[in-house]
Formats: C-alpha cells, structure tokens, sequence
C-alpha cells in the first residue's frame, strides 16, 4: 500500500512517514524548497521501509496535479501535513501578500492534493488525514491567517468526509497542540509547556501515533482528533 505525506522532511511529517514506513506502506514524501534537508531524511527513513520523495509545492496546480499523475495508481492514505506560519502575526502588521501565502499553502494546498489524489484513492478506498491545529480551534498568537487556514481544514475535513463516503473514502482530521520540534526554541517550549495541563508539549511522535490510529479505524469518518494534551477541551 501507498501513503503520501506532504511536508515530510521534518517534525510532524518525517515522524508521520517514519510510522507508515515502519508499519509497512511504501512512503511518499513531499518537501517544497529544503532539499538538502529531504534528501538527508530520505536515507534517515529507508532504514525503515520503502521511502522516496518529490519536490513539491503544495500551492501550486499544476505541480500538485503532475506530481500526482506520476505517482499514479495504488494511494491508500493521502496526509495532508504541508503547511506555514506567517511573517506576523498581528492584524494590523499582516500584508495582503501574507494572507494569501498561508491560506494558499495550509488550505488551498490541502484542497488540490485532495483533489489531484481523488481518482486513485476512490479505486483503493482509501483515506485522507489533514494536520489542522489548536488555532483552528481557538485562535492563537500566530495570527488570524494561521488560524483561519487551520480551521479552515476542518471545514474542508467535514465537507469531504460527507462526499466522499459513498466511495469508500474516509477523510479525518487531527488538530495538534504545540509539538515538540526545530522550529520552536527553547525560551518558546518551556513556555507553552506551563499552558498545558499535562506540564508538557507533544512528541512528533504523538501526533504519528494519531495517524495511526485514523487509518486503522475504518468506521471513523468526518472526525477532528484533539491531540494538545487538555489545553482545548470540547
């Protein structure tokens, strides 16, 4: 079986493609500007399984669709991880140019590998899990883009879910809180840790193990799983 996981050269998408490599799918992971960084996971994760890995722009049609095409048949699992933060985060300091960039990487994005992916996970009945986050949620400091990109994806999350059954195809999302990798510093870690009840953020790993978990469970459709250690309760 196939999975693709786009943003997979680091944090949450590399620990998400180390899982399914390690549970016996062949991986395809995407990366859009890093290739030094990719190719370096990419020999990480072959210790694990079959891996490979594209260059792709998830904003972009026209290298989405193609990207796509080439895979071609046999996606079972499509996970929608690729995503940005902003250059600022306040209403007023937030430029056109900034809005259009993080809704067209973290919810266009997500959109078009849905929508390029369609006709092969519809022959393998397969699913689609979108990384939305605790700001689609509740808001948050990194910004009303940010935030409405991520709610966003649960939006096209619920909307899937309930076009796609028919098919066979399941669409879930998973809203983590803050996760423990390169691009949070130490000063920002250790006070995000005191937000949490459980005294801690969550292990790249942690939000793999939630992958898991929706792809295995085949009744399970239309879901958004919080994973942010009770800091949002609903």
């Amino acid at each position: 079986m196939l999975a693709v996981v786009t943003g997979g050269d680091r944090g949450i998408g590399k620990a998400i493609a180390k899982m399914l490599a390690k549970e016996g799918y062949k991986v395809i992971f995407t990366y859009r500007s890093r290739e030094k960084e990719a190719r370096k996971t990419l020999e990480e994760l072959k210790k694990y399984g079959n891996v490979e890995c594209y260059k792709m722009d998830v904003s972009n049609w026209d290298e989405v669709k193609n990207i796509f095409h080439e895979i071609g048949e046999g996606i079972h699992v499509l996970v929608n991880n690729a995503g940005i933060v902003g250059m600022h985060t306040s209403l007023d300091s937030i430029t056109i140019e900034d809005w259009k960039r993080v809704i067209d990487v973290n919810l266009t994005g997500a959109f078009y590998c849905c929508k390029a992916s369609f006709p092969y996970l519809k022959k393998a009945k397969g699913c689609i899990i979108n990384i939305s986050s605790i700001a689609g949620k509740m808001g948050g400091t990194l910004g009303v883009h940010y935030a409405s990109s991520k709610a966003g994806i649960i939006g096209l999350t619920f909307a899937l879910a309930s076009e796609l059954a028919e098919y066979g195809i399941r669409v879930n999302a998973i809203a983590p809180g803050p996760v423990d990798t390169e691009l949070l510093d130490k000063d920002t870690k250790e006070k995000l840790k005191e937000l949490s009840p459980l005294k801690r953020i969550a292990k790249p790993e942690e939000i793999a193990h939630a992958v898991k978990f929706l792809i295995e469970n085949e009744y399970i459709t239309g879901e958004v799983i919080d994973v942010n250690g009770g800091r949002y309760m609903d």
